[in-house]
């Protein structure tokens, strides 16, 4: 498989679980609850869209990762290959610093759906940063 169609695999595969993550967040009202900022369950839809939620990222994150997919799967392009490395690289301390999703790593059996989608969330993330810097011809 090359480096692109790799890339493309895996982003894709954070793409789902990103909006997966968004949307099982909004039915169960689950706020994002960093360390430094935590938002309301009351208003966890309005927060989706600049802050995200506790299982998946900003709404505009995802635009911006959508984008560069689309762009990526129509030509190579390595503005859109590093694009995506960036967005993965962002997405992996955004997955580590929520607290439910460190209570669904260290506890799946309490919640399973949310467990996979926070672990494939920051695993496709991981795997998105290093395959869009060697894509884009960055050094990881």
């Amino acid at each position: 498989m090359t480096g692109r169609r790799a890339l493309l695999a895996v982003a894709g595969v954070q793409l789902a679980a990103g909006l997966a993550g968004q949307v099982l967040a909004l039915r169960r009202r689950r706020a994002f609850d960093t360390p430094l900022l935590a938002g309301d369950p009351a208003r966890v839809g309005r927060d989706a869209w600049w802050a995200g939620t506790a299982l998946g990222p900003p709404a505009w994150t995802l635009a911006v990762h959508a984008g560069a997919l689309a762009r990526l799967a129509a030509r190579p392009d390595r503005r859109a290959a590093a694009v995506l490395g960036w967005v993965g690289a962002a997405l992996v301390p955004g997955y580590l610093q929520e607290r439910l999703v460190r209570q669904r790593l260290a506890s799946p059996a309490d919640a399973p759906g949310e467990a996979a989608v926070a672990a494939a969330g920051l695993v496709a993330a991981g795997a998105m940063a290093v395959l869009g810097a060697q894509a884009s011809g960055a050094r990881p």
